[in-house]
């Protein structure tokens, strides 16, 4: 048998089918199975893509050296779908193949040196661990290495190794009859408590062994020590078994009195519509457009339990890892065991272990972020995307995937439908429905029949302000206590971190910026840091002007920790809680905070954009934006239409429940339409005016947009880089075609390296997607010369 695999090197002269002979013992490999080969001098990890009988190749195969997995880590699906996906977002197989797998099962590679010789292996340099050359720095080592090289006495080996490992337990079985432990509890003498003890639980409990260590000294109240000698008398046997990390540990387990929520009319009739979907196996993309609070995730619930009840199973993703805890709860609480979730707050061992149970069909049901949408789930009969407007499903770096086009492709490959949802869809997939591409569904009332809350603006160049700091107003600040006073809670929201934006001179206007990146240093105060958001460099926070040595130095600007400051200044007695990146880079930080205010043990949920979708809470009546302007002058196409979104989901966390919700959304552009009509919540006159800009604009979607990026240390390097690519562009598409640049990107400078950026606007350019592809493959070519190529297809961010 021939084996077609892809090997574990992304580059042009590799992105194609090597062939390997399958030896007899190795019988096992199937389509999917991760394995070691030979290529070369080393060995690598591949992907078998096919097999076949015969080959064309008319010499001698190399034969496959191992099949890593007792069972194959991907489906056919998938890998028919990194085919399909390579062509498309301008990325090599292998990167793809390994996007789709956890961290952990992706080839660690070390270089080796061994001994050739019977002399050399006596050598004292090569007793003990293998010589690692990637560690290997003292200059005479390295000498002396090249020697024995030199001279055929050593030679380097590549060793692939496996990340991946199993999590194991003590499991104890019991060797012997009932009546046996029985008679040795009637020999132990009086004062054996814990061998009394242990006998009582095996006996009270025979026919439910072999049992885990940890239950057993739970129960039992025993120790290991006790475990230990009644293996050693013949009472126990004991063994290692496979055990799963659970990331659900902390959540709810399902009730069998799960209160059922009646659905209302209009949820009724949308999920009407979805049914016949799933029932006839229709591959049918609908846009539930609902507004804030309209329940929207129990028509996902619903539609997920009649696709169960097919015996199919269902893939959900949420945007971002804040939205999982909420979302999880709920649908654990629906479905129980049955669920798993894939998102990148877990840990490695979790990953694997959630990505091992969808594997081997323990699960009905996976719930997680982006890259959830690869997860290995057969036999899908519903898939879900909720907030499907969020930017953060599109990958920012290579393979640059968008899942809602992955989700679009495994819908019809597993003849199923797609729900899209959100209270504010993407321009572009509002336009497909209104098309009838997508089929729309609406949801214009929130569940309860209440009302949307109240929504004010505060013009900022006119308010007055409660603090020294200039951040929240008066008006903001009275409904705040008018909150408390009442014990309902607050959330307010700043999309921007750190302090301080930025240091300023008063005296030479000196700017701390990045060395290696075109940005000034936002002030962290509490880790007493200067950082840059984009490459991570940091320094300590200056006392006195880098530049000239003056003291007149100011910290300009305002992020969630400045407002944080305020807040405790102002309204001591309120308990705030801050979520943003920097208060949840711990494990599990995400679901400590929210839990702690679902709880009531803090009276205002103080964060950046993570705050604004998907949030549940009863008892939130307000809703304060502290800065509607962060995102709104960004030079991007789609940043009104990024700020209406935030601006309209933040506002629906208030008034939920019973309790009426109001909304203060702090900007200094009152009459912006993005923020007028946020404040009405209209969608529809937002949806309208918006697509008419981009029309006047030449912006999607009324055109497809490529974006080709180019990154040097050395910026005429990168800009002449640039035009060479727009020359070859020009040469080979129409006249219709709309190419714009090469520019310096807004951020023209980003970990030292500069960038120059060409916009490709089209509606139908047929050579493009070849035209692409040769500008993929050369710049492998221009890569040695310290050049970077990235192409972006359908990006998010012109920037």
């Amino acid at each position: 048998m021939i084996a077609q695999i892809i090997v574990d090197i992304a580059a042009k002269q590799t992105d194609r089918i090597f062939e390997y002979h399958v030896p007899d013992e190795l019988d096992e490999v199937e389509i999917g199975s991760r394995v070691f080969v030979p290529f070369g001098s080393r060995k690598l990890q591949g992907f078998v893509v096919g097999l076949s009988e015969k080959s064309q190749y008319q010499g001698q195969l190399k034969d496959l050296l191992l099949v890593v997995d007792e069972m194959p880590p991907l489906t056919n699906e998938l890998v028919d779908l990194s085919k399909a996906l390579a062509k498309r977002v301008f990325s090599y197989r292998i990167s793809i193949l390994k996007t789709m797998l956890p961290r952990v099962m992706r080839a660690n590679y070390r270089k080796v040196l061994t001994p050739v010789s019977d002399q050399a292996k006596a050598l004292p340099f090569f007793q003990g661990d293998p010589i690692d050359l990637t560690k290997v720095t003292d200059n005479r080592e390295i000498a002396y290495i090249r020697k024995l090289l030199r001279n055929d006495e050593a030679k380097v080996e590549y060793i692939v190794e496996n990340r991946a490992k199993v999590k194991t337990e003590n499991v104890y079985s019991l060797p012997l009859a009932q009546k046996d432990y029985l008679a040795f509890y009637e020999e132990l003498r009086s004062n054996a408590v814990k061998q009394k003890q242990l006998l009582t639980f095996v006996i009270q409990h025979y026919d439910e062994f072999p049992l885990k260590q940890t239950l057993i000294e739970k129960q039992a109240e025993i120790n290991t020590a006790t475990l230990t000698s009644a293996v050693n008398k013949g009472w126990l046997r004991k063994d290692r078994a496979e055990i799963y990390r659970d990331p659900l540990a902390g959540f709810a387990t399902a009730t069998k009195n799960h209160h059922q929520v009646v659905l209302n009319d209009n949820q009724t009739a949308a999920l009407a519509q979805i049914t016949p979907a799933i029932e006839n196996k229709k591959a049918q993309t609908f846009l539930l457009e609902g507004i804030t609070g309209s329940g929207k995730t129990e028509v996902y619930l619903n539609a997920i339990s009649k696709t169960l009840a097919l015996g199919k199973n269902a893939l959900m993703l949420v945007p971002e890892i804040s939205l999982t805890p909420q979302m999880v709860e709920q649908v654990k609480d629906r479905f129980g065991d049955q669920i798993a979730v894939l998102h990148s707050g877990l840990s490695e061992g979790e990953l694997y272990d959630e990505w091992r149970r969808i594997r081997r069909g323990e699960v009905r049901v996976v719930v997680g972020a982006r890259s959830a949408v690869f997860a290995p789930l057969t036999n899908i009969g519903l898939i879900v995307i909720d907030e499907e407007h969020e930017s953060s499903y599109k990958q920012e770096d290579n393979p640059r995937y968008h899942a809602r086009d992955v989700a679009i492709w495994r819908s019809k490959y597993n003849s199923c439908p797609l729900v899209l949802g959100s209270a504010t869809p993407s321009l572009s997939s509002r336009a497909r429905a209104q098309k009838g591409v997508y089929q729309l569904l609406l949801l214009p009332q929130r569940a309860n029949n209440k009302k949307l809350p109240e929504v004010h603006l505060v013009d900022l160049k006119q308010a007055d302000f409660a603090g020294n700091q200039l951040d929240l107003s008066v008006q903001l600040v009275k409904a705040i206590e008018d909150r408390l006073a009442r014990h309902e809670q607050i959330i307010l929201m700043l999309n921007r971190r750190g302090f301080a934006n930025f240091m300023l001179c008063r005296e030479c206007g000196y700017v701390m910026k990045c060395p290696n990146c075109d940005l000034s240093l936002t002030m962290h105060k509490d880790t007493h840091q200067m950082q840059c958001h984009y490459c991570g460099y940091s320094t300590s926070i200056p006392r006195e002007c880098p530049n000239c040595k003056s003291s007149r130095i100011r910290f300009l600007g305002t992020g969630t920790q400045k407002v944080l400051e305020e807040l405790n200044e102002l309204l001591p007695e309120a308990k705030v809680l801050r979520m943003d990146v920097d208060t949840t880079r711990r494990k599990g930080a995400y679901k400590n905070i929210l839990d702690a205010f679902g709880n009531h043990e803090a009276d205002i949920l103080l964060g950046t954009q993570m705050i604004a979708k998907g949030l549940d809470f009863p008892n939130v009546t307000l809703v304060g934006v502290v800065n509607a302007d962060t995102g709104l002058w960004v030079p991007d196409y789609n940043a009104s239409e990024r700020t209406f979104e935030l601006l309209t989901q933040v506002a629906g966390r208030a008034g939920r429940a019973e309790k009426t919700g109001e909304v203060i959304i702090q900007t200094f552009n009152p009459d912006h339409y993005a923020i007028k009509l946020a404040k009405k919540q209209d969608y529809e006159h937002f949806y309208a005016y918006e697509m008419r800009v981009r029309h006047a604009g030449n912006y999607p979607p009324y055109f497809y947009t490529v974006l080709i990026s180019v990154a040097s240390k050395n910026e005429q390097n990168a800009a002449r880089e640039a035009f060479r690519i727009k020359k070859q562009l020009q040469s080979h598409l129409h006249s219709e075609t709309i190419i714009l640049g090469p520019t310096p990107s807004a951020i023209s400078r980003l970990k030292n390296q500069y960038y120059y950026q060409i916009l490709v606007k089209y509606k139908k350019e047929d050579n493009l997607n070849n035209l692409l592809h040769q500008i993929q493959d050369s710049a492998q070519k221009v890569k040695k010369y310290g050049l970077n190529i990235y192409i972006d297809n359908e990006p998010e961010r012109i920037m």
